[in-house]
Order: structure tokens, then sequence, then C-alpha cells
């Protein structure tokens, strides 16, 4: 909005220049989404606990702790962080740029799905939300539409193909298979990103880390001159999607502030599905799929863990690990739960740099 008002007037006023750049734009958008979160958190916080009463229903299958700790902690959290991005969004990006719409629309979409489950558990008291086929196939046909609207956006050269890191021109052509790809990123990230969300502070530190990776892989890959120098993939207008992923780092700096242990509020699977939801809409629409599994490598663990836990259990009847996710593992082997936090926040702070030099290693 800001863009549109602000820049016809720059060639009159020269200190609206200023938006003209998405750097500019990028950093007013982190610091809108942040005031935001601090100015609805504390209301919300109430509101929630007032609705919810006993807060989130913690599962009984879980670590005993959990039952003791965390009853009684409101859910849905991720509202706040859905408010402050989309509205931070609104303001400071070019809004006829159509990736931005794309992901926008994508968020919403997976966040409006993980509201209707945490809504469900909240009502019938119970850890069971929405029906897994029926979540799945939602998922999947909000992850195939986006998909295809990004395939249509694109030049012919990069429709229907997959990049791989660490090689310069190396593309695997999928053609119309690529909404099948695609539809597995975008809700492989989204259940990967929601597994993770076990314990405070887990999961919006990693996002968070790897939001502002992929700003920076977006604000490259949409500007000609640094994707030639780097001898990216070019796809134009997908620079604005840095805009929107700082305004998720806001939102979700903010909500860390209310997240950070002990929780004062859980984001659930509002929160949880759409971040994920919207990084894995994000590395399609810059060609980065496979990057996105590099520097989303916490989340992919948590999910592998958990197939791993699944099918060794239904072949063999014995479990690999004490509990899935693996962060319940570590629990269980007696580590304390900032110790995890902690050592998996550095775990995903290493993959986003091996993420980052395969811009250069090429």
């Amino acid at each position: 909005m800001f863009h549109y008002f602000f820049v016809p007037l720059a060639d009159r006023v020269g200190v609206f220049n200023v938006f003209r750049y998405i750097t500019f734009r990028a950093g007013g958008a982190m610091v809108t989404a942040l005031l935001i979160v601090f100015a609805i958190g504390p209301p919300m916080i109430r509101w929630l606990r007032e609705r919810q009463g006993n807060g989130q229903p913690i599962r009984t299958d879980g670590p005993q702790r959990h039952i003791v700790e965390k009853q009684g902690t409101p859910t849905m959290g991720g509202l706040m962080i859905l408010v402050s991005s989309v509205a931070a969004t609104l303001l400071w990006t070019d809004l006829t740029d159509a990736y931005v719409w794309i992901v926008l629309i994508a968020t919403l979409s997976f966040g409006l799905l993980g509201f209707a489950d945490d809504h469900q558990k909240v009502t019938r008291r119970t850890s069971a939300g929405v029906s897994s086929s029926l979540r799945l196939f939602i998922e999947i046909a909000v992850a195939v539409a986006a998909s295809y609207a990004v395939m249509r956006l694109e030049e012919s050269r990069l429709s229907g193909v997959v990049t791989i890191p660490f090689f310069k021109t190396v593309v695997v052509p999928l053609g119309w298979g690529y909404l099948a790809f695609g539809a597995l990123v975008v809700v492989g990230a989204s259940n990967a990103v929601n597994l993770t969300d076990g314990l405070d502070g887990l999961a919006i530190v990693p996002v968070i880390i790897a939001a502002l990776t992929f700003a920076l892989i977006a604000y490259l890959v949409g500007n000609i001159k640094f994707a030639d120098y780097l001898q990216l993939n070019y796809v134009a207008g997908t620079g604005e999607l840095a805009v929107f992923l700082s305004a998720l780092v806001g939102g979700g700096l903010g909500f860390l502030w209310y997240n950070a242990p002990p929780a004062m509020v859980f984001m659930g699977d509002t929160g949880s599905l759409s971040l994920g939801g919207a990084l894995g809409a994000v590395a399609i629409a810059v060609k980065h799929e496979i990057v996105l599994a590099i520097v989303g490598g916490l989340f992919v663990m948590e999910a592998v863990s958990v197939i791993v836990q699944v099918a060794s259990f239904k072949m063999t009847g014995r479990r690999v690990f004490r509990m899935a996710p693996i962060h319940h593992h570590f629990e269980q082997l007696g580590w304390r739960e900032p110790t995890i936090v902690i050592r998996f926040w550095i775990i995903a702070v290493v993959l986003a740099l091996v993420g980052l030099s395969t811009l250069k290693l090429r």
C-alpha cells in the first residue's frame, strides 16, 4: 500500500524514493509486524485464555511432565503471527506482485485449516482435531493450486523444472509432474514445522532463521544483477517476497516474546501449519525447493523421526526412539527442555549457513 501511494511521489519529494527499495520496505515490514504483535499480544492472550478455559489439551501419550507444566496454556497464538505479518505485508509490499498474493493466500489457507484444527481440539477437549484424511486433502489442494499458479507465472525455461543446488545450469524437467512435487514441498514443510512445535520456542526460532535465509534468497533471485553475478535463475517479481518474509520474521519475534519459556501461549496448528506452508510456497516461487530441505533440515529431521518410528513399530513392533518426534526422545533421555531447544536452534543456524553456501558454490 505504501509502495502504491509514495513511489509515484518520489520524483517530486525525494524522501519518498526509499519506498522503491525492497530492503527499506522489508525493514519496515519487520518492525511493523513486531509492533503489531506487541500491541495485540496481551489482549489476545487474555481473550484466548478466557475462551479456552483449560487451554490446549495436552497429549496423554507425550512426556508426563507436559501434563503438569503446560496444562492451562492457551493455544492459537499463531493468530498473532498471521494478523501481524499479513497486515505488515499489505502495508509494505508492492500489491501488484502476483507472487505475494500466491504466498499470502497459501499461508492464510493453511492458517485457517490450522485454526479449525485447534478449535476442534479446544472445544472437544481432545488432542485430535480435524480428521487426518480431510486435513491432508485440503493441504494437497491448496499446495497444488499454489504450484499451478507459480508455474503459470514463470518463464517457459523455468516452468515445471527443479533446480539442483551446487550446480549452475542443472535442472530436472518435471513438466506437469511439478504439481505433485510442489505439493510435496509445501505440504511437507507445513507438517514438518507442525511436528517440530512441541517445546516452548522450539519451532518459532528455526522458522525465523529459515525465513531470514529465504528473504535473502528471494531478494537475490528477484534482482537480475545479483542473480546474474551469483549464476542463479532470475525469477522476476520474487524480490517482493523478501518483504513478506521480513514481516513473518517480525511477527515471529513478537510471538517469541510471549512463547519464551515458560510459554504464555502456544502457536498451535494455526501458526505451525501456516508458517510451514509459507516457507514451502516461497521455496517453489524462488526455485529453491531443495535448498529448503537443507535450510529447514531441522524440520526434516523431526518429520523423518516420526516416519521412522511409525514404520519401525508397524513392521517390527519395536521403536527406534524412546518417543517421537525426536525432541521428545531427548526429553526421555533426561535432557532439560532449554537444553534441547537451544541446541536445536544452533543446528538450525548451521543448516541455514549450509543452505546459503549453495548460492555461491556452483
